[in-house]
């Protein structure tokens, strides 16, 4: 744990997944040109990972390399999904601390300074906490409302509420997920699981200005899923419950049944039974489908793939690549 005190920061890592951003990028140039030189003396570097896109973005971000050599640029070869992008910008990100945030600065860089303030006290994970969602439809701020309080139930019961990937991470907690080796990433809890001292900043979550959310309803749904069945053994559990459920229910339907053969009432029962015999089915088969799902995951573990591919890099030198090989390996 990190001990209290004061601490200066020097050398900030923005991370910055960009996946079909091309309305936003323009933007986010400007903004971000503004708003570097009130770093003062800290050193900054802006790692843009570009997921696949399948519009002009990389084409923007080449461009934006090549005028600053402090912004670098990795591009996958097709897209690999947010946690993915994420986590390849922890890899080459090089900073005493990392920002992680969206490119369409719903998230503000306003709250950086204070996220920085918050690292030299002494904490090693600074999360952005949503007090307002502006410009966002009512369905929309009830599921995101749902969605961080089932993870805080399913997932992991330390997950801070009302809270995305917008937070500032110390080195040695980068370091640690970094060496995380699994490929279903869920990196809120895993940053939740490291522990260390954290800290919340409170912020207003602006409106989308360019271009549509990557969010939707029917991703978030996949989205919670992948996190619960990564994150936690909870749907094998509640199976177990239902299991036991469905046992205790077809107890008492023997019960009835043997009940009705005292009484010589014994051509009844063929509801009961159809219906026993649908929820039996059922069951089994539901369990078998969730169990399948945690066996998946584990077929996906155990082939030791990448987590995601580099096609190419921008202002990136081989040695602030993680994955170029040691003066030993040469």
């Amino acid at each position: 744990m990190s001990q209290c005190g004061s601490r200066t920061l020097s050398f900030l890592s923005l991370v910055i997944p960009v996946y079909n951003e091309q309305a936003t990028l323009p933007f986010l140039c400007q903004q971000l040109e503004e708003w570097l030189p009130t770093l003062g003396t800290i050193r900054c570097e802006i790692v843009l990972v570009d997921d696949g896109s399948s519009d002009n973005s990389y084409a923007f971000l080449a461009e934006w390399a090549q005028s600053s050599p402090q912004i670098k640029v990795l591009s996958f070869s097709r897209n690999f999904g947010h946690q993915a992008a994420v986590s390849a910008g922890l890899a080459y990100a090089k900073g005493e601390a990392v920002v992680i945030m969206d490119a369409d600065l719903q998230d503000p860089l306003s709250a950086i300074p204070e996220m920085i303030r918050r690292y030299e006290e002494g904490y090693d994970v600074v999360y952005g906490q949503r007090i307002c969602r502006q410009g966002e439809t009512v369905f929309k701020k009830v599921t995101a409302w749902a969605f961080y309080r089932l993870m805080q139930s399913c997932v992991y019961k330390d997950l801070p509420k009302d809270t995305g990937d917008f937070r500032l991470v110390s080195r040695r907690v980068v370091d640690i997920v970094n060496a995380m080796p699994e490929a279903h990433r869920f990196l809120r809890g895993m940053f939740a699981w490291v522990g260390f001292r954290h800290i919340a900043v409170p912020y207003v979550r602006d409106e989308r200005r360019f271009g549509q959310t990557k969010y939707p309803f029917s991703k978030m749904l996949r989205f919670a899923w992948q996190a619960i069945t990564s994150f936690s053994a909870l749907p094998i559990r509640l199976v177990c419950l239902w299991g036991a459920f469905v046992a205790c229910l077809g107890f008492l339907i023997c019960l009835y049944a043997f009940y009705c053969w005292c009484i010589g009432d014994t051509v009844q029962g063929w509801t009961s039974l159809m219906g026993l015999i649908a929820m039996l089915g059922g069951s089994s088969i539901l369990a078998i489908g969730i169990v399948g799902e945690y066996v998946g995951n584990i077929f996906e573990e155990v082939k030791l793939r990448p987590k995601y591919l580099v096609e190419k890099t921008l202002n990136i030198s081989r040695k602030e690549d993680p994955k170029a090989p040691t003066s030993k390996e040469s």
